[in-house]
């Protein structure tokens, strides 16, 4: 929980700096500058999940999919679903380890009706939220 508060406040502050610094810039044409130097180098060695769906729309308990990748985290490295209950992120049992590209491909079945909020969590980096609805 620590971790993910911590990520927020980075990603926020960096948001921050970043719009603080280019504010000039993308004012003038329109289009944003890109980090420069240390920063650009921090982001890019930063660990990082993507996550998609198969199904945007699955009735309860049927099988589909949520495949990605992870960078920069080593081969092997266990990747978690977790579903938003509330206000609270729950691990459910659903866990693999990463091929060596980096892939990863769960199978997820779910029986909370109605839309559920997934993320995937390893290797210190949280991905993207993944919205499905659940008839």
């Amino acid at each position: 929980m620590d971790r993910f508060r911590r990520a927020s406040a980075a990603a926020l502050l960096t948001a921050v700096a970043l719009a603080g610094a280019v504010g000039g810039a993308a004012a003038s044409s329109g289009v944003p500058a890109p980090p420069s130097g240390e920063r650009a180098q921090d982001l890019a060695s930063r660990p990082a999940l993507s996550a998609h769906a198969t199904a945007r729309t699955v009735a309860a308990w049927e099988e589909f999919r949520i495949h990605g990748a992870a960078r920069n985290v080593g081969s092997g490295t266990p990747v978690t679903l977790q579903q938003k209950q509330g206000k609270h992120w729950v691990s459910l049992p659903a866990t693999m380890k990463t091929a060596g590209s980096g892939a990863y491909s769960l199978r997820v079945k779910l029986g909370m009706k109605g839309e559920n909020v997934l993320r995937i969590v390893g290797g210190g980096a949280v991905s993207p939220v993944v919205r499905t609805i659940v008839s």
